[in-house]
Parts: structure tokens; sequence; C-alpha cells
């Protein structure tokens, strides 16, 4: 933790109280702790308005033999845009009277430190559950490993490295891990049991470490119907061919998020943003290998753009048009339908639980500068993380009212959202 003052400098028990603060907004901030972290530069991120464009993976295909010739090309670099899009404050006031209690002013502190915490762990959780198109539909309520187990599978067979994986379930689903740990069929070393028993603490579980909400987001069931067909044959081209840039109106070349691709389909009626899919005859592949997995590619709605089209996550990167980079960023193999059906996951309501690889998704600390010498008095903290939070506070002697104000600034972005996904149980 790193804590600095303005030149409008606290009294010394502001400041003690002002480093509890940090240290309780530290040791809230779980879901945002196990994202990778991008540090960037404030004056660079003022100039590029906020936006920045983030490197995705490489992956490189390989041949065979001696003899390459006519194998060297240009590799394409792709790349996603993260901004700083979130401007978290609470602010509050006190009075001349109530500032006799010197107390309420550090325990407002706490609560303003806990609310922003609470939003980042927040906007982590709904970039993961929005955007992950790794999805886990079960039909039973959360209760056994095998639940879990299924999230490893799909992301061992899809590529995604195994370590630094994390897996957020809601308290109910949770709770229903905790209980099989409890039963009298496990035979641990008797620790996992009793911390499930009396703290129903699950932990590790299938290269997971697993957290739980108290806020998870729930999604409806899809209303789409269960007669939709899409094209795969190539001449519908409702496949992608990722590009790194495309020609700017004005001259030049401008970047490209390859994350989404429009795609027409039988008919868009009632399909809504949020649902999870799959398509007959287009299987996931390893994304390095290329081998098919055997698994159907799960997909999500990004947004309905007309009667007949959607916007999906991932694009169908199917190498239908044989090019380079096509043969490069391949996520599936299609065999080819005039109308292959649409298969819906999302066939119940139920809470998302999100899952993801550390480095699937990003956190990008913010700063503020506010002038030190205008009247109000400044503090900064910043957690090993690097997100920074700004406590202000500046007094108005016509009222004798001294306002507060607690802020944060920071952006999240989902880098690749086929190294996160979601698990639905009760899908029947």
């Amino acid at each position: 933790m790193a804590l600095t003052a303005g030149v409008n400098s606290f009294n010394k028990e502001e400041i003690v109280a002002f480093e509890e603060i940090i240290e309780g907004y530290e040791d809230k901030l779980v879901l945002s702790s196990e994202v990778s972290v991008y540090n960037n530069e404030s004056t660079m991120m003022e100039r590029a308005g906020n936006r920045v464009w983030r490197p995705q993976p490489y992956i490189l295909p390989s041949n065979d033999g001696t003899d390459q010739t006519g194998n060297f090309s240009g590799k394409s670099q792709l790349s996603v845009p993260a901004e700083l899009g979130f401007e978290k404050s609470v602010p509050w006031e006190m009075t001349a009277l109530e500032m006799r209690d010197a107390l309420q002013e550090n325990r407002l502190g706490k609560s303003a430190a806990q609310r922003l915490a609470s939003d980042i762990n927040v906007a982590v959780m709904n970039v993961a559950s929005s955007e992950g198109t790794l999805v886990v539909p079960v039909s039973t309520a959360a209760g056994t490993y095998d639940d879990i187990a299924l999230c490893d599978s799909i992301m061992n067979e899809q590529g995604v490295m195994m370590s630094d994986r994390c897996l957020a379930l809601s308290s109910r689903d949770y709770n229903g891990m905790a209980g099989n740990l409890v039963g009298t069929a496990r035979s641990f070393d008797g620790k996992k049991s009793v911390s499930a028993y009396e703290r129903s603490l699950v932990g590790d579980v299938a290269g997971f470490k697993t957290f739980k909400l108290d806020y998870a987001n729930r999604g409806l069931a899809a209303a789409g119907g269960g007669s939709l067909t899409i094209d795969t044959q190539a001449a519908a081209t409702n496949y992608l061919v990722p590009a790194a840039t495309v020609a700017s109106p004005n001259g030049g070349r401008s970047n490209v998020d390859n994350r989404t691709d429009q795609i027409t389909i039988s008919s868009t009626t009632n399909v809504a943003a949020g649902d999870s899919f799959t398509i007959a005859g287009v299987e996931a592949v390893h994304q390095i290998t290329k081998q098919s997995t055997g698994q159907l590619k799960t997909f999500r709605v990004v947004s309905v753009d007309s009667k007949a089209t959607m916007t999906i996550s991932p694009g169908i990167v199917s190498n239908q048009g044989s090019s380079e980079v096509e043969e490069q960023y391949q996520n599936c193999i299609v065999t080819e339908s005039a109308t292959a059906a649409i298969t819906f996951l999302n066939i119940a309501a139920s809470a998302i639980n999100p899952f993801w690889h550390k480095d699937a998704i990003e956190i990008l600390p913010g700063h503020y500068a506010p002038p030190e010498n205008a009247g109000a008095n400044i503090m900064r903290g910043s957690t090993e993380q690097g997100l920074e939070i700004v406590f202000q506070k500046q007094f108005d002697i016509n009222t004798m009212k001294t306002k507060y104000r607690v802020d944060t600034l920071f952006g999240v972005v989902n880098k690749q959202p086929e190294m996160s996904g979601i698990l639905l149980f009760n899908q029947v």
C-alpha cells in the first residue's frame, strides 16, 4: 500500500484513519485480485481519450519438414480496446455538531471504501458474466465435483492454460458445493470437510480457486424458440476473417475488435443479449493444435441487430475462407449445412457463475489529478495492484459543514472471451 498527502495536509489522527480505510479497501478487493493488471500512464490515457488497445495472445501454426519455403508470412496481432470507463465516488457531509464524534468520520470513510471495493468487484463479475463464451449448462442443482470439473474440461479442451483459474459461485450454488464436501462419502484429511461444514468453505476444486458471491447476476431463460437455423455453408459467409486493422475513411488504418461478429439466422424474434447457444455441426477446436474437441462450440448473443441478424461472441473462425489469419485464430470446425440448428443452452432462469483464466480479464487502474492548492485537503492511497483511492475534504464556513468524497477511477476489459465462461445450474 502506498499513501501520500497533498499540500493541504490532514492531521495525524485523520491520516491514521485513512490508512485503516485503505487497508480495509484492499482486503475487500477479492475478485479484482484474481485478474491481471495493466498499469497505464495517466498523461497518455488522457491524450488517448482514456482508451488504449491491448494485445491478445498470438496463436501460431507449425509446419512439418526442414524446407519451409512458401511458409513464411506475416502474422496478425489482434488487439482489443480497453477504457477507463468507471468513475466511482462516495460523497457525504458532516455538520460541526456531528464532527464532535470523531469516530463517525472514520466509520463513514470505511463504509465509502467498502462500497468502492464492491463496485470494482461487481465490475469484474459483470464483465466475466456477460462476455465469457465458454458455457457449461448443468441440469441439476449445484452439488458435486463433476459440475466444476466440466468447466475444467471445456478449458482444457480448447487450450486454456491450466494455472490461475478462478470460479465465482452464487451463494446458493457455492453452499450446494460445500454440502457435497460435508457428505460422509468424502474421504479427505478431515480439514476440508470440517471447513465446509463450519464455514461453507469450498476452497480449490478441479483446478479452480472458488469464491462465494453475495451479488451474483441472474440470467433469463432463452425465448428464441427451438426452430432457429443458420446457414453455415461457406457461400453464406457466416464466418469471421479476423483482421488486425482496417482502412480509415480519411486515410491510414484503425484497429479492429475481433471479439464479436454479426451473423444472419432464420429469425431473431425473442432472442436476447446474453443468450448462449450452440450450432449443429460447429465443433470447438483446441486453439493451438486446431484439432476438433468433439464438443459443440458455445457462443453468446451480444446484441440483436435486426429481424435476422445478431452480433455474437466469439465469431465463427472456421477457416472457411482459407486465409492465413483464419488458420492462425481458428476456433471451430464446421460441417456445412444450409439449415444448421441453433440450440439455446440457457433454457431456465438461473444464477450466472462466471469462471475465467487470470490473463483473460484485465483491470486498468486510473489516476485523478485534482489541484492540491484549491481549497480542499487531498490524500491518496493505492493498493498493491495500483488501484488508487482519493480522499478529499473541504469545509464550508457559511454552513459550518464539512464535505467529504472518496473516489476511484478504473477500467475492466475481457481481452479473451474464449478464456472465460459461465456455469449455469438447473437447466431443465
